[in-house]
This record gives structure tokens, C-alpha cells and sequence, in this order.
């Protein structure tokens, strides 16, 4: 039988498994995504987050189970990559939530934690849908459950549940969502979260993870993140932070309360945390001394730090003096290719962020990018449907105000930073370049990375196919001809602009030809063509 308990240490044993489970399968998960392009990315995206979470776990000394996950949740966070990495971000939070003050995880706690990873990483979507990485998180919570009503001590016995429910849910997918259904894959997030779960139950067992890809048919402990800037007055000024270890054998927890009581008379914003083992303290006080000498009575001081909250003060001050914003709005765009990168910077957008099909900017990467323009106002334009929400959630982490205009492709990026005027309600301006961006019908070729069928078309390998905002609607074996069909669907009576973007791997001759010949065929539209320098895509074309 396993382990019936899971402590800090074999949970970052385990959380390391599942991570290089995962990143061995990286390129079978990103291969389920729907539409047969090369940007299949959700194997990727939930690799780099959970990747990004164990690097901030291992930088600690974490021997509670709850420090563990802690970490784990705000590394996740701060490294959530796409959706898919942001939605996994979400399920580690609710699972540090759920072992909140244990320093070792039972199998009853741990089925009452994977309860409360499902419930928020479903309340972090709007409309969430079914057939998702969350059908699959909640299938895993609910078999976790219904196992320990019949074993509450078998952990070995609970991750086979889990794991076999997950299974048993993964395969209906399909029959949810029936773009699955007619790509012929399983959900690409919620196989990507069971290799997680396998990993970490061959860890559990004391098992090596397999050599070779398999075969495929809010927190824990107080964080003490003071906010001093927001100190109007500090009244007292020294933040004080220390640990108690073996603790005297007299000491009882009404010692603790006491210890507690006695910091609330010397000072203010007092956490006292842990148990008879293991004792953090916190505590801003003017008489640093008094907090520890009356630690010294309870047991062993450790990891000591006093920081002077009034020079820090001083400090962030004359950095904020720096770094102050000296204009209404600013804007931020996701960018992948130099030409786009171009277009954006001469269209005034202050930061590009690097990212794209294949590597989807972190919600830290766009954190600093926004906080580094010098406006009030900043407008961030994703320009991928799988950036929109880590953007979102970048907006609830940044200091500036920031707008998220849901551009879901460069084109409509371009038409959205056109239609910003600075001088206008920001609100108002948002809504007007959202507006913009919108009226963009877009339309994007590349090339197939598998046979496929989609709806009433055969995909062969090799074959060039043209999405129609985000949709298969043409193939071909010819990039012009795939190209011309693309644009009689798009061009109406009404517009009057077409722009081809051509990618970095075609042929500028070639993008000329066929500009000329929208122009010569669309005499109403004027018509553009610009290096947009992007991967995957060998020609973008947008029409308004």
C-alpha cells in the first residue's frame, strides 16, 4: 500500500514526476488539438506553467504539504502560459486552497481538495463548458470522493480512482464538444492534467515514470506580502518575520495564542501560523527585540528578517517618482513576426510582447510589459484567442488600469490599435477600438500537420487550408487558389479595404501576384500587402 499521507517533500517529488510526464507527452497533447494547423500548443502551455511552478517550489525548503502547494500555485500563476496553462494555474490554486493549514495531505483531505481545484477553476471562466479540462478535473474530484466513502486510508487506492475517472470522462469528450467529436481527438487539457496525476502516483509509489512517451489511443500559508506603498502613515516600523522550531516540550497551543496576543501589543499586522512543530511568525513592530525574545520562550528562532518599512517606503517612493505615468494611455500588443512587430511600433503601440502560435506570452511576461508603459490607461491587445485570458488575468495582477480589447488575431490587432484616440474616456475608447477590431473579418492559410476531415472537407497532410475567423473553411494543394476562395468568402459590397500580411517562410514575388490580382478583381476595396513576417501562417488576410 502507498504512503497514507503526503508531506511537503513527496509532494514536490510528485508534482516533479507529474511535470516530466507531462513535458515528455508535450508533443502527443499538443497534437489533439481541433483544427489540424501546426499551432497545437496545450501540451506546451500547461508543460512551461507547470514547469514555471516547480522552479518557485524548489526554491524553498518546504516540508508542510501546504507551503508546498502554496508555492506551487504562485509559481503556476506567475508562469500560466494560454489558457490551457492558466486554467491548470487555476486548479493548483483551488488545491492549495483545499489543504490550506495541513502540513501532510490524507487521502480524505486530498479528495476534499481536488472538490475545491474543480470549483475554482470553474468559477474562473465566465461560461465554462463541458467537455473540457474541467469536465475532467471535476469526474477526478468526484471519483476521489466516492473513494475515500469506501477506504478513507488507501492513498494508492485513490489516485487509481482517480485516475481510471479521468480516464472514463476524457474519452466521452468528444461526445460533449462536438468540434472534438469531429476532429476525432479527447480533450487536449484534460489528458495533459492526467499525465500530471500519473506522474505524481508512480512518484507516490516509489515508481520510475516511464523512459519513453506513452502510448496514447488561495493559500496554504499566510504569504506575508506587505503592501507598503499603500501605508498612508507606517505607525509601526519594522516588518518582523521569523520561524519557531522545536518547540520547548511544556509549550501547548494555548502558549501559541498567548505568544499571539502578546505580538498585538507590541505591534499590528500579526499572523501566527503552523502548529506545535513548526511555528511562523509575522508581525510590524516598533521593538523587533520584544518579538523575539518572547519567541525565545516558546522554542529555536530561525530564518529571521526584519526589513525597515519606512526606508522602503522612501525607496519605492523615489522609484514611483521614476516610473510615473505621463501619459492618459498607453497600449501593449502580443506579436509574432518582425513585420507585425513593425506595424504595431509605427502605429505607436508602446511594448510588443513576444508570442504566437507556438509560444504564448506568460501572464507574467505581459504583467511587466504593461506596468513598464508610462500611462494611466494601458490597452492590451492579445491578438490570439488563447492569450485572451491570460491577458485577463494579467490585468488583475498589474499596477496600471488596464483594458483588454479580445483581438483574437494581429489583423484585428492592427484595426484596433488604428482606432484608439488617446484624448478619449478610456472606457469609451476601449469599446470603440473593441468596436473596430470586430468589424475585422479575418482569414489565415497554412499548412495541414495531419490527414483530418472537417465537416465536408478531406485534409490530406501537406495540404494548404484557409481558416475563416478561426474556422476551416477551404483546402487546397495550392497556397493562391486556397488564398483567392478564402477571399471571395470574405469581400462583400460593403467593404472597402483588403490587407494581405505575407509570412516569413512565402515568397514576396508570389504575395505581390496575388495582391495585385485581389486589386485587379476588387476594384471597390484598395488593397494592401505588408510583410507580417509570421510563422505558420503563410498569408494573413484581413478585410473591413
Amino acid at each position: 500500500m502507498a504512503q497514507m499521507k503526503i508531506d511537503g517533500l513527496l509532494l514536490r517529488e510528485m508534482m516533479i514526476a507529474g511535470a516530466a510526464l507531462l513535458e515528455q507527452n508535450r508533443e502527443a497533447v499538443d497534437a489533439l488539438n481541433v483544427f489540424p494547423v501546426p499551432d497545437g500548443d496545450t501540451g506546451t502551455n500547461m508543460s512551461l506553467t507547470i514547469m514555471a511552478a516547480i522552479k518557485e517550489m524548489s526554491q524553498h525548503e518546504l516540508m508542510r504539504a501546504d507551503e508546498a502547494a502554496d508555492a506551487l500555485a504562485k509559481g503556476a500563476l506567475k508562469g500560466a502560459r494560454g489558457n490551457s496553462g492558466v486554467m491548470l494555474s487555476q486548479l493548483l490554486r483551488g488545491l492549495a486552497r483545499g489543504v490550506e493549514g495541513a502540513a501532510e495531505i490524507t487521502p480524505t483531505l486530498l479528495a476534499q481538495a481536488l472538490q475545491k481545484s474543480a470549483e475554482t477553476a470553474y468559477k474562473a471562466i465566465m461560461k465554462p463548458k463541458e467537455g473540457t479540462i474541467l469536465t475532467v478535473a471535476r469526474v477526478i474530484a468526484e471519483s476521489a470522493a466516492a473513494q475515500v466513502k469506501r477506504d478513507k486510508n488507501d492513498m494508492e487506492a485513490l489516485f487509481s480512482a482517480m485516475l481510471t475517472g479521468g480516464e472514463n470522462i476524457l474519452r466521452k469528450t468528444p461526445e460533449m464538444l462536438p468540434a472534438l467529436k469531429q476532429a476525432g481527438v479527447v480533450d487536449a487539457g484534460g489528458r495533459g492534467l492526467l499525465l500530471i496525476y500519473t506522474g505524481m502516483f508512480a512518484a507516490l509509489r516509489g515508481e520510475e515514470i516511464p523512459a519513453a512517451p506513452m502510448a496514447m489511443h488561495e493559500d496554504g500559508e499566510a504569504v506575508f506580502d506587505d503592501d507598503h506603498d499603500a501605508i498612508e502613515e507606517i505607525k509601526f516600523a519594522y516588518c518582523t518575520e521569523f520561524l519557531i522550531q522545536n518547540l520547548h516540550e511544556n509549550v501547548t497551543d494555548d502558549d501559541i495564542l498567548t505568544f499571539r496576543r502578546r505580538l498585538n501589543r507590541i505591534g499590528d499586522c500579526v499572523l501566527v501560523v503552523g502548529d506545535l512543530s513548526l511555528v511562523k511568525v509575522h508581525v510590524h513592530t516598533n521593538d523587533p527585540g520584544k518579538a523575539l525574545q518572547a519567541g525565545l520562550a516558546l522554542g529555536e528562532l530561525i530564518n529571521l528578517k526584519i526589513e525597515n518599512m519606512v526606508e522602503q517606503r522612501r525607496e519605492r517612493a523615489r522609484a514611483a517618482a521614476a516610473a510615473e505615468p505621463t501619459r492618459a494611455c498607453g497600449m501593449v500588443a502580443v506579436s509574432m513576426g518582425e513585420g507585425f512587430s513593425g506595424i504595431f511600433t509605427d502605429l505607436g503601440v508602446d511594448c510588443i510582447v513576444e508570442g504566437g502560435q507556438t509560444m504564448n506570452p506568460s501572464i507574467d511576461d505581459l504583467v511587466q510589459a504593461v506596468d513598464g508603459v508610462a500611462a494611466k490607461n494601458v490597452f492590451v491587445f492579445p491578438n490570439n484567442s488563447n492569450v485572451i485570458l491570460a491577458a485577463q488575468q494579467a490585468a488583475t495582477l498589474a499596477k496600471r488600469k488596464v483594458f483588454v480589447i479580445p483581438t483574437k488575431n494581429v489583423a484585428m490587432g492592427v484595426a484596433g490599435v488604428i482606432a484608439c484616440q488617446p484624448e478619449m474616456d478610456p472606457e469609451e475608447n476601449a469599446a470603440r477600438m473593441t468596436e473596430a477590431a470586430e468589424r475585422v473579418k479575418s482569414g489565415m492559410i497554412t499548412t495541414a500537420i495531419r490527414d483530418s476531415r472537417f465537416e465536408e472537407l478531406t485534409i490530406h497532410e501537406g495540404d494548404y487550408i484557409g481558416l475563416y475567423n478561426g474556422k476551416i473553411a477551404v483546402c487546397d494543394q495550392n497556397a493562391h487558389d486556397v488564398a483567392v476562395k478564402l477571399m471571395e468568402m470574405l469581400v462583400t459590397d460593403e467593404d472597402s479595404l483588403i490587407t494581405v500580411y505575407y509570412g516569413e517562410d512565402a515568397d514576396e514575388a508570389e504575395a505581390q501576384a496575388l495582391t495585385d490580382e485581389f486589386a485587379g478583381q476588387y476594384t471597390m476595396c484598395d488593397v494592401e500587402m505588408h510583410s507580417g513576417g509570421q510563422p505558420v501562417y503563410c498569408y494573413i488576410l484581413s478585410v473591413e
